[in-house]
């Protein structure tokens, strides 16, 4: 548990210390924006008001996410994941409104893909 609250230097470091061949690389570049936006899809349908305000649960975890990219000491870096996670999230809320079919093929085919 406490690996999870360590600062985003020491984060990087350790990801970098075992992720060095340019095909790792890459396809972590696509393939983790790519489970991203699949999960938020599928749990996009999972909705529910706050009051009058709706809300699904690919915003709660989006804004669970942004909390603890923003508070592992990197700004920056913080920012910069919280905004391509919410337009990922963006997208796969407009996904997510289709049929059950194709919410199902978005959603775990590019889980699958990613």
């Amino acid at each position: 548990m406490a690996s999870l609250f360590r600062p985003a230097l020491d984060l990087m470091a350790q990801y970098a210390a075992y992720h060095r061949d340019r095909r790792n690389i890459a396809t972590h570049f696509i393939g983790i924006p790519m489970i991203v936006f699949a999960m938020s899809t599928l749990l996009a349908r999972a909705e529910f008001s706050v009051g009058a305000a709706p809300m699904n649960a690919a915003i709660v975890a989006w804004a669970l996410s942004a909390l603890w990219y923003l508070t592992r000491g990197n700004l920056a870096l913080g920012v910069a994941t919280t905004v391509v996670n919410g337009l990922l999230t963006a997208l796969a809320m407009t996904a997510a409104q289709g049929s059950m079919t194709s919410w199902l093929v978005i959603g775990v085919g590019s889980f699958v893909v990613g």
